[in-house]
């Protein structure tokens, strides 16, 4: 009889920094229902109850949603199926209601991919948890059986929208004109009702049935032209999208310009009053500088950042928060601001963020881009080289570390000399004129990153896009 382990061994479909990700090709109804089986038997509290299930709007993701419904049903849980919404919002619900989830989602990645992200009662599952999914040896069916999916339940909709609702106070946005990007969000429908619910005029913009890899660490030229061309089409004070699974913010000012993930974070944190922030290497050092904050630095991706906020929870900080590059904020304690509580919400989250930093300007009473004005002058740009082999990724990194002669021949006329590197995550090169260089193989796709930090917005972009060129030739 055919069991999880070894089905999971054969196939291409593998853990990334958040959830197992690949090829919609590779990943088969046997794989899908293989990994759902073996996560539910691995990390499910004994007593069988629900486990709720949401989707993307991905044209591959109620197929897989469908096969996932089946693993659960045959593990004897009832499918708690809360449609096409946020990964923070399924995620949300499952910690109240203290019952495991299943988000079928790729977030940022081309259509062409897809992926599964697990949770736990309590949380997303950690690296340890991933092991113990891959070996766990969950007996499988001969035949999968029943694929289809419930009625929506809409609690879970409605409670993430509640969050933000009750902890803003009301029309707290109100004059505010927003252009919201809608594109293939899973959040199109939810944002819109949360930012109208806080005052706001909404206009939407972009709406698509077409699935649109939006990746917030890598904004196309052709979205930042895009961008600047609606400021002036429609004269909004600011500009909101997310990526696919509305887990990563992309936040425009005024002028079109997309604000950087890293530096909305820090704004963010600035807002919500915290301690503690807990980030990975990649982020903008603006956050040290700054001096608002005890400072966690972590690898990349979500459980490490979540590791990184429980460190700090155990020294004893008790306002605690942590955000990644691409923008996603992670709430690890209960926040409070102006007499209103918000609960820890452990995972990547798009809207938090948002709404902070237009509550910010506007209560401030300036315009949004001029909220970054206030921080130290570090700026960070990134991009990406696709259909970057992970083997080529990783000879690059290991010859760049291990040899300061490569460094030179790489980078010597455009940064001059390398004083230090971090490896905590990929490769981090330290340049003697301040200027940082981060090369990482992605850990979702066969793709190259490339982050940069000067003391210019203008020489953040030029260097990442000169370190790309030469990597490309």
């Amino acid at each position: 009889m055919k069991n999880s382990h070894d089905i999971i061994a054969l196939s291409s479909i593998r853990f990334g920094t958040s959830g197992v990700r690949g090829l919609v090709t590779d990943m088969t109804d046997e794989v899908c229902f293989a990994y759902t089986l073996a996560f539910l038997q691995s990390i499910a509290p004994p007593s069988r109850s629900r486990v709720a299930l949401g989707m993307d709007l991905r044209p591959s993701s109620p197929g897989i949603a469908g096969v996932c419904a089946a693993a659960i049903r045959y593990a004897c849980f009832e499918v708690d199926f809360c449609g096409i919404l946020p990964t923070p919002a399924l995620a949300y619900y499952a910690q109240e209601q203290n019952i495991p989830a299943v988000m079928i989602t790729g977030s940022h990645i081309p259509f062409d991919r897809n992926g599964i992200k697990f949770y736990r009662p309590s949380g997303e599952i950690t690296k340890q948890d991933e092991v113990d999914i891959t070996q766990t040896r969950a007996m499988m069916p001969d035949v999968i059986g029943d694929v289809s999916l419930p009625e929506i339940n809409w609690s879970a909709y409605q409670r993430y929208v509640g969050r933000y609702v009750q902890f803003f106070p009301p029309q707290q946005l109100a004059g505010l004109r927003l252009g919201f990007y809608e594109h293939s969000s899973a959040a199109r429908e939810l944002l819109r009702e949360i930012l109208q619910a806080l005052g706001a005029e909404v206009i939407s913009i972009g709406r698509t049935d077409e699935f649109v890899p939006i990746d917030t660490e890598a904004v196309s030229e052709q979205d930042a032209r895009q961008a600047q061309q609606w400021a002036l089409d429609y004269d909004f004070d600011a500009l909101l999208s997310t990526d696919g699974d509305a887990d990563r913010p992309l936040l425009g000012d005024e002028r079109g310009h997309w604000l950087r993930g890293d530096i909305v974070g820090i704004l963010c944190a600035q807002y919500l009053g915290v301690e503690a922030v807990a980030t990975p290497v990649s982020s903008n050092t603006a956050l040290e500088k700054c001096q608002s904050f005890a400072v966690m630095r972590t690898r990349i991706g979500s459980p490490y950042v979540i590791a990184g906020m429980e460190v700090l929870t155990g020294r004893g900080h008790h306002l605690v928060v942590g955000f990644e590059a691409n923008g996603g904020f992670l709430v690890a304690t209960e926040l409070e601001k102006q007499g209103r509580s918000l609960k820890p919400l452990p995972t990547r989250d798009a809207v938090l963020p948002m709404l902070a930093l237009l509550a910010m300007a506007k209560e401030r009473n300036i315009k949004l881009s001029d909220l970054s004005k206030s921080l130290p002058s570090r700026y960070t740009a990134s991009d990406r080289l696709p259909s970057f082999a992970t083997e080529k990724s990783q000879l690059l990194l290991h010859t760049l570390a291990t040899s300061q002669a490569a460094v030179h021949d790489l980078l010597g006329d455009l940064c001059g000399v390398a004083v230090n590197h971090d490896q905590t995550d990929g490769l981090r090169l330290f340049f003697e004129n301040g200027e940082i260089v981060h090369f990482r193989a992605s850990g979702n796709a066969p793709e190259l990153r490339c982050y940069a930090e000067a003391d210019t917005q203008s020489r953040a972009d030029d260097l990442v896009r000169a370190c790309l060129s030469r990597l490309n030739t």
